[in-house]
């Protein structure tokens, strides 16, 4: 499978928060930085945080590529998002952000080692 092929995936299976499709683009000893700075380490903490995540049915987000390159057995690709959501109030708010996701090859198989959110 083309990296390319992989990432759309990867992003489907976000948007269609489908947990178990998830996960088998993530790769064992992964990490997560979220906007907050908070670090998420393994497969099992990421897993914890997008079931959470993906139980919320208020948000939704969409990407444009920005940078995509592959490098051998390594890949990643930086992205342009705006994520709407409701506050705890209910009001809907809107974050536009930068997204990289960083890739490597195992087992020929395109998956994801390092995801970092940065809010502008």
């Amino acid at each position: 499978m083309e990296f390319s092929q992989a990432l759309d995936a990867h992003l489907a299976t976000i948007e269609a928060r489908d947990l178990e499709g998830y996960l088998a683009t993530v790769h064992p000893d992964a990490s997560l930085i979220l906007p907050n700075g908070t670090l998420l380490r393994g497969k099992e903490a990421i897993a914890e945080f997008h079931a959470a995540w993906f139980d919320d049915t208020d948000w939704s987000m969409r990407t444009e590529p920005v940078r995509v390159e592959t490098a051998g057995e390594a890949a990643f690709a930086l992205l342009s998002a705006v994520y709407d959501d409701l506050d705890p109030k209910g009001e809907p708010y809107r974050k536009t952000y930068h997204l990289t996701l960083y890739f490597t090859r195992t087992d020929g198989r395109w998956l994801l080692v390092h995801d970092q959110n940065t809010y502008s």
